[in-house]
């Protein structure tokens, strides 16, 4: 559950708090840059500080060898 709180309020704090959307579709396009922003660049303990991009294409590249 933790992981699910930290992980509401990172987006509240980096996009939602700080940024007005004048349509529906304003928001998805933003949500959607944060999250492809985010998969890039957030270290994580648990994949060895690897952002969860980096450990994606390192887990692709060991399948594919």
């Amino acid at each position: 559950m933790r992981g699910a709180e930290r992980f509401i309020r990172t987006l509240k704090e980096e996009l939602l708090w700080i940024r007005t959307f004048s349509t529906v579709e304003e928001l998805r396009r933003a949500l959607l840059e944060w999250a492809r922003r985010s998969t890039e660049h957030w270290l994580l303990n648990h994949y060895g500080f690897l952002s969860p991009g980096q450990a994606r294409r390192g887990l692709m590249l060991k399948q594919a060898a």
